[in-house]
């Protein structure tokens, strides 16, 4: 398995995993519109066998009250769905925290699966009154610290790029 930043020639590839892992286009959209309006932005595939396996993407976010703050959202993630449960979106999460951290962010929010992300550090944001501008449960937003500290006074609503307001998801 190679995680590795996407190429041009990978797109296709990449809206089809996203098609196939969420049965529709949205999320496939949605990546769209980030690669063409986000930045900074971080996009990695797993490749196997030279096969687009797995897609995440990660884009910055804002904190309303705390804008110095440097946020990254981890949004979306997508494994083919005959290759899940192998360990392909774990690969893919570390690597993005990982290229993340060196571009300095200083934390990463992610709306996901509660007994997922944990395992990659992530915590309810809430425990730092942080919340999501979208009305969720308070365990599927989640917040992982990359620099200690980085959280300390940080309370407020995250708010994402607005391509994520103008798609259908």
């Amino acid at each position: 398995m190679n995680i590795r930043s996407e190429h041009v020639d990978d797109q296709q590839a990449i809206r089809a995993v996203h098609c196939a892992s969420f049965g529709g286009d949205s999320e496939a959209d949605l990546v769209d519109a980030l690669r063409r309006f986000a930045s900074p932005l971080i996009s990695l595939v797993a490749e196997d066998d030279l096969e687009i396996v797995g897609h995440i993407l990660f884009s910055l976010v804002t904190l309303e009250t705390k804008r110095d703050l440097r946020l990254m959202g981890l949004a979306p993630m997508a494994v083919t769905p005959n290759r899940q449960r192998q360990g392909i979106g774990s690969q893919l999460v570390t690597e993005g925290l990982r290229q993340c951290l060196s571009l300095n962010a200083d934390a990463v929010v992610v709306l996901g699966h509660p007994t997922y992300y944990p395992r990659f550090g992530f915590v309810p944001a809430s425990r730092f009154s942080i919340r999501s501008v979208y009305d969720v449960a308070d365990d599927v937003f989640m917040i992982r610290e990359l620099r200690r500290g980085a959280l300390v006074g940080a309370e407020g609503i995250v708010r994402y790029h607005p391509v994520f307001a103008e798609l259908d998801l």
